[in-house]
């Protein structure tokens, strides 16, 4: 089994992966954003504020970099601001009327914001737009409209401990490729206090078997909820299987935060996260060797889940065309690699993927799972329906399947009115 991986430094979708989804804040500006419907935008000598929700001083570092670079090219000026709670000030600068012209903006989240129409829908004016790969595409739209560029992603794959591998006597032919095949080697792993994989017990890890069982929670564009689906009872069934038969272990029942952290620390031989892990192992259990394959396939074939940003540009920015001007520079093929290298994550662009893979090539599994991923549920009051169903996945041993996946179809069906 290969066992050099390479140390990227932890990307700003960390967030997105880790965390649970979050419900965004009230008291948005009622601004319109019909500008951007007819094509006009407004333009004038007014400097651009960016706003980021960084990952630490190597993320900052190279967004900045990135836009003072446009900025001497362009002649507009531009300043970039790290926020301390990126949620909150997007929040406050909406309400205030004053928002940055430019900012991260999470695919749970921007669906509230482009509801409230807070937000510019300018993707559809882009050069660039036929590159973005068209699940991240599906994110970011709403009422038909892109409303903003695809930054970067991430897909969920599987982490494997090479030593604790070896000494199961498992070879690469063992690298499992189905579920069943997950089954067999994940108990095979299981010994003292070693299980076979362990992950949180958030959809935004289980979500990954509904997909390869065929189902979500919703569909591509988050119009219909599709959670009480065959699909999705038989994906938590087989995760349920295997907590009963003990291979498989919530983070918790582990006394882990998170995947990364049971699995650094040996307690899991296997774990589900994104490409964020690799800044975790390297800065936390630098002398775990560990390999990355794709997630194994389901009844219906591979799947994943995806995690994203934007870039938002705000309705009631006064110089939207720069702004525009600067997405389209910060999304470009060089701008991308550019931030893969100094911050992990993976480009948005199929134009760039071939460059991050020659970059990091042990790291192809995340950036193969594109071609399947699906994203999580974008529609507005969607993040308070995961968290919910995240609070009964915990209890996901010993639970109805059935009534677990019927409260969050009601639920997210009343999103839809």
């Amino acid at each position: 089994m290969q066992r050099r991986i390479p140390r990227l430094a932890a990307g700003a979708l960390a967030a997105a992966g880790v965390l649970a989804l979050t419900a965004c804040g009230s008291g948005f500006s009622g601004s319109s954003s019909s500008g951007s419907a007819s094509g006009g935008l407004t333009s004038g000598k007014s400097a651009l504020t960016v706003l980021i929700g960084s990952s630490g001083d190597a993320e900052t570092a190279a967004v900045k970099s990135a836009v003072a670079d446009w900025s001497s090219d362009s002649g507009t000026k531009a300043t970039v601001q790290a926020a301390s709670d990126l949620n909150q000030q997007l929040s406050q600068g909406f309400a205030s009327g004053k928002p940055a012209d430019v900012f991260y903006l999470g695919a749970d989240t921007f669906a509230n914001y482009a509801k409230q129409g807070s937000l510019l829908a300018y993707g559809d004016q882009l050069k660039n737009k036929d590159d973005f790969y068209d699940s991240l595409v599906t994110n970011f739209t709403y009422d038909k409209k892109l409303y903003c560029a695809p930054k970067d992603f991430s897909t969920l794959a599987l982490e494997i401990n090479t030593k604790l591998w070896d000494a199961a006597g498992l070879t690469d032919a063992d690298v499992p490729t189905t579920w069943d095949q997950l089954k067999t080697v994940a108990q095979k792993l299981t010994k003292g206090k070693v299980t076979g994989l362990v992950t949180s017990n958030e959809y935004q890890r289980l979500g990954a078997f509904m997909v390869e069982a065929g189902g979500n929670l919703m569909n591509d564009d988050s119009t219909k909820a599709t959670a009480d689906t065959a699909a999705n009872t038989q994906a938590l069934t087989y995760v349920q299987d295997g907590l009963k038969s003990g291979w498989w272990k919530f983070t918790k029942d582990v006394g882990a935060g998170w995947g990364g952290e049971a699995f650094g620390k040996q307690q899991a031989a296997m774990t589900i996260e994104g490409n964020w892990i690799t800044g975790a192992m390297k800065s936390d259990y630098p002398g775990v060797d560990y390999t990355v394959v794709k997630l194994p396939a389901g009844p219906s074939g591979e799947g994943t889940l995806q995690f994203t940003n934007c870039w938002g540009i705000a309705a009631d920015s006064p110089n939207q065309a720069a702004a525009v001007k600067l997405v389209e520079q910060l999304t470009s093929k060089d701008d991308q690699l550019a931030f893969g290298k100094a911050f992990g994550v993976m480009p948005s662009i199929e134009s760039a993927a071939d460059g991050w893979k020659q970059e990091y090539p042990d790291y192809s599994a995340f950036i193969d799972s594109a071609s399947f991923a699906k994203g999580v549920p974008t529609a507005a009051g969607a993040t308070d329906v995961v968290t919910d169903l995240n609070s009964k996945l915990g209890s996901l041993k010993t639970a109805d399947v059935a009534e677990v996946l019927g409260t969050a179809q009601k639920n997210l069906s009343a999103l839809q009115g």
